[in-house]
């Protein structure tokens, strides 16, 4: 598995100003739930943008449930009054950037969350996925790499094996965000990189063995210098 570094907030002012066009459009044309919207090329013309830009703007409005696509036939108005419509909308777009501490905390109460779900729900698909994670994170320690890309995809493994696919989502939006502020803001020594091999073992053993507060007790371990980071300030 590949894992693009990219930081979340890239385009996040011209998502906005999409989102808000948008808003715009369904306003303008008195769009109601179900209704069609203009497909993303016609979108990409009318707003001046890519087709990029306009089909992450479109996502995120999924996101908050105000739009739904549908393969094969478009992108439709979701079953959400104006009112509301417009108040969500607002909110989106005076969302702060989140800062690093932050997007640290929440990785933290999530993971929590996560390992426990995956030591229950966890397949030998998913024990094998988490496995080939925790032997490439190792080897680059042992090589005195740097491992933070591998460190986290060991943990996405285990937020996918949780089988909560909203979870999953979450984690899948703050992990290129994390990867890219991690050296930036000094968060682990890398002398820490050799004692996370034993704690990953340690946390693929208990979800292996289905032991759920083992495996949380482990992780909670592992977060120790997050912990820190996160509380000690």
């Amino acid at each position: 598995m590949n894992l693009e570094v990219l930081s979340i907030s890239d385009n996040q002012e011209l998502q906005n100003i999409v989102i808000d066009k948008i808003r715009e459009l369904i306003n303008y044309k008195n769009l109601e739930p179900n209704d069609k919207l203009p497909s993303e090329r016609m979108l990409s013309d009318k707003f001046g943008v890519s087709r990029g830009v306009i089909r992450d703007a479109i996502q995120k409005l999924e996101f908050y449930g105000l739009l739904k696509s549908m393969p094969q036939s478009g992108t439709f108005v979701a079953n959400v009054g104006a009112i509301a419509m417009n108040g969500i909308v607002d909110d989106i777009l005076d969302l702060e950037k989140p800062d690093f501490k932050s997007l640290v905390e929440t990785r933290i109460l999530m993971e929590l969350k996560t390992v426990k779900l995956a030591s229950l729900r966890r397949t030998d698909a998913d024990l094998k996925k988490m496995k080939s994670a925790l032997n490439a994170y190792s080897k680059k320690v042992l090589n005195n790499e740097n491992a933070v890309q591998e460190d986290l995809l060991f943990h996405l493994a285990i937020a996918k094996a949780s089988k909560n696919s909203t979870l999953n989502t979450f984690m899948l939006s703050i992990t290129p965000e994390i990867i890219t502020n991690f050296a930036k803001y000094h968060v682990c020594d890398d002398d820490l990189a050799m004692s996370g091999i034993e704690e990953h073992t340690a946390i693929y053993e208990a979800i292996k063995d289905q032991d759920p507060a083992l495996a949380r007790e482990k992780m909670k371990i592992h977060f120790k210098t997050l912990y820190q980071y996160c509380y000690s300030k």
